[in-house]
């Protein structure tokens, strides 16, 4: 089974997790920009984290033979303070970066004015990059905020099919897959989804356009949730052709469309501008 999670925090994760996820079939990865964990108190501080997706991380990938994609951008939750506002006029300088296959997370959080105007430019943003985009949905009003995110997406100059609408549920995926974007879901222990919803949602609405994700994070969340729902869909009947098209063809079909997604097999280097992943040793 080969495995492409096409949203996840690696950098909230240890080398552990790299090698257990290879050893479950992960093959690629793509991490999007996401929110700190507690308040950002400078721009500065974003643009050292988007240079460690674009350097460091790929690396540390490396190591275990995955191969590691980003996207970039302002995210919802912080694009309500005002400190961070900034980045947005320095996004374009690291969206034409090789490793960057989309604009994202965007989207909303908290359904403010703030976050309907950072949608907007970044949506901007990708259109005029050529880019794809990866819009965060809301974990409270899903609904609501699916047909805001919508409305304003269609009021951009991007196409609703270059839109990867992620943390879908059973309440958000009819309106999102008739809209013509693409579906994505967010597979937790606790929270979002399970294996089982997402194996009733797949047979509800059929596997084309979807893309299955861990979204694992610095919180409870579990970077073999993807290989999980693998499991599930061929224990419920799926065909292995059904999982390779959720698991793999899918985002590499939309992360694709921008032009940079490289899956060619991965050599390690030894460092990352003089440094390793080891410690202790040699």
């Amino acid at each position: 089974m080969r495995i492409f999670d096409p949203h996840i925090h690696m950098t909230s994760r240890t080398t552990d997790d790299y090698e257990a996820m290879r050893a479950a079939g992960v093959r690629a990865v793509v991490e999007p920009a996401f929110w700190l964990g507690q308040p950002r108190t400078s721009p500065a501080t974003f643009f050292d984290y988007f240079d460690s997706l674009l350097g460091w991380e790929p690396f540390r990938a490396s190591q275990y033979g995955i191969a590691h994609h980003c996207t970039i951008a302002l995210n919802p939750k912080e694009a309500n303070d005002p400190r961070c506002l900034p980045v947005l006029e320095e996004l374009p300088r690291y969206l034409v970066k090789d490793g960057v296959v989309a604009v994202g997370e965007i989207g909303y959080d908290s359904l403010t004015p703030a976050e309907d105007h950072a949608l907007a430019a970044q949506l901007e943003l990708a259109a005029e990059h050529g880019l794809p985009a990866l819009v965060h949905t809301p974990h409270r009003d899903k609904l609501t905020g699916l047909r805001r995110t919508l409305d304003v997406v269609r009021e951009s100059a991007l196409p609703v099919d270059r839109v990867l609408v992620d943390h879908l549920n059973e309440t958000t995926v009819k309106e999102a897959k008739d809209s013509g974007a693409w579906l994505g879901f967010s597979v937790y222990p606790d929270t979002k989804m399970d294996e089982d919803r997402m194996v009733a949602v797949l047979r509800a609405y059929g596997p084309e356009r979807v893309l299955v994700n861990s979204a694992a994070d610095w919180g409870r969340s579990d970077p073999l949730k993807t290989r999980k729902v693998g499991d599930a869909m061929l224990a419920a009947g799926f065909s292995e052709d059904d999982v390779d098209l959720v698991l793999w063809r899918n985002p590499v079909a939309f992360y694709g469309s921008s032009g940079r997604l490289d899956l060619t097999p991965v050599e390690a280097a030894a460092t990352h501008e003089g440094n390793s992943i080891l410690r202790g040793g040699e």
